[in-house]
């Protein structure tokens, strides 16, 4: 049985939108015929044809916050007692979001079919992460999928708060930056020809200072634009080249060496892999799968290149901690938090206590970083204006003393 989203015509002459579950196309238009609508157009819904369908494409999302909701959902209905399916019809009449009902309806569909709900999952591979399917497959082999499903949702609002607390914690300084540039630049620009329009008529020798003032201000009404562009192509080219692989590796291992920016990565890429190994283990996923499948949240592809390399050596009998421990890539009480947990029998735990410990941390940093960034930046803003002031002012100063 597949899936089919269709545009109809009901006996008013109203387009009707909807999905319908049948095994072919000419079923699709006989049910729908059947209703007493007039076909439109029907499509399959699968991930090749949602990504070429006529929605908007801001309707084509299913967010991080749609994903947790489904999941926290799915889980409150099966330990209800609902059945996958049932649980499914109940998603799919409910989602407000077309695109995400699609999906729903898509899996519903796979799994009326006979298929695992992982597999199902596995038909939108673009939608459901890989660690999101290795711990449904989990969950559904030991029976605890409402329980998984639970703790994915976690999992899933866990990596959200995360991500978002590192974004808000640059977020003013970027702001101030970016707003003390354009209004510096609006005084370059725009205020101080009008200003020293005057000192030039005056033909009194100027201060250095204002003459470097008047140079840097005719230099950027004439380059200006130039400037602009060339940051926009450099900018560009930038991604282009980065989405190299060789290159891109080089750049990722480059910011790990930075002093304060390095450390930051590389205790938020922890944390994460840290979370998602902990989640995996706990939930009864075998550790090399789980290893693949945690290398996979890891973005700086150093460290993932890392892991994968510890894979190997754990594939070949070497503990955890060691194979982590032999690229010298992850924090040392990350490694030894692992050893721990081997040794005592409770990886899981002692890997989402390192998860929790790197995140402390990290937001530590972080704090610090940005309370030393925001003085800095008022400083070095407030310098600049102050130039602009004293360049301007010299002169009149210069100009009163003559006529004393």
């Amino acid at each position: 049985m597949a899936a089919f989203r269709y545009e109809a015509l009901d006996k008013d002459g109203r387009v009707v939108r909807g999905v319908v579950e049948v095994d072919t196309m000419r079923q699709a238009r006989s049910h729908l015929r059947g209703m007493d609508l007039l076909p439109l157009s029907i499509h399959s819904v699968s991930q090749e044809a949602l990504s070429k369908s006529s929605l908007a494409w801001w309707k084509r999302r299913f967010s991080s916050a749609e994903l947790s909701l489904f999941t926290r959902q799915f889980s409150t209905l099966l330990s209800a007692g609902l059945t996958v399916e049932s649980a499914l019809n109940a998603l799919v009449e409910q989602s407000e979001n077309d695109y995400a009902r699609q999906i729903l309806a898509g899996v519903r569909a796979e799994v009326l079919a006979g298929h695992t709900l992982a597999r199902a999952l596995g038909e939108y591979e673009k939608v459901f992460p890989e660690i999101y399917r290795a711990l449904v497959h989990a969950g559904e082999e030991s029976g605890e999928l409402d329980t998984v499903m639970l703790r994915l949702a976690d999992y899933i609002e866990n990596r959200n708060a995360l991500r978002q607390k590192v974004m808000l914690a640059f977020l003013y300084p970027v702001a101030v930056s970016l707003v003390a540039t354009a209004v510096i630049t609006g005084l370059l620009v725009y205020v101080v020809p009008q200003v020293v329009g005057v000192f030039r008529q005056s033909h009194q020798t100027l201060p250095f200072l204002t003459r470097a003032l008047i140079a840097t201000s005719d230099f950027l009404r004439k380059t200006g634009g130039y400037w602009l562009a060339l940051l926009i192509l450099g900018a560009w080219g930038a991604r282009i080249a980065l989405s190299r692989g060789n290159l891109r590796y080089k750049w990722h291992g480059f910011l790990l060496k930075l002093p304060l920016m390095g450390s930051l990565i590389k205790g938020l890429n922890t944390a994460r892999f840290a979370n998602t190994l902990s989640i995996l283990v706990g939930s009864g996923v075998p550790l090399l799968r789980a290893l693949q499948a945690g290398s996979r949240v890891v973005q700086n592809l150093a460290l993932r290149e890392a892991i994968e390399d510890a894979l190997s050596l754990v594939r070949e009998g070497t503990s955890l901690s060691r194979a982590l421990g032999q690229s010298s890539s992850f924090p040392p009480i990350f490694i030894h938090l692992i050893s721990s947990g081997e040794a005592s029998g409770r990886l899981a735990p002692m890997l989402e206590r390192a998860s929790r410990q790197q995140e402390l941390e990290m937001e530590g940093r972080t704090a610090w970083l940005t309370g030393l960034m925001e003085p800095v930046l008022i400083v070095v803003m407030g310098g600049i204006v102050l130039l602009i002031v004293l360049a301007i002012m010299l002169p009149i100063i210069d100009m009163n003393q003559l006529v004393r």
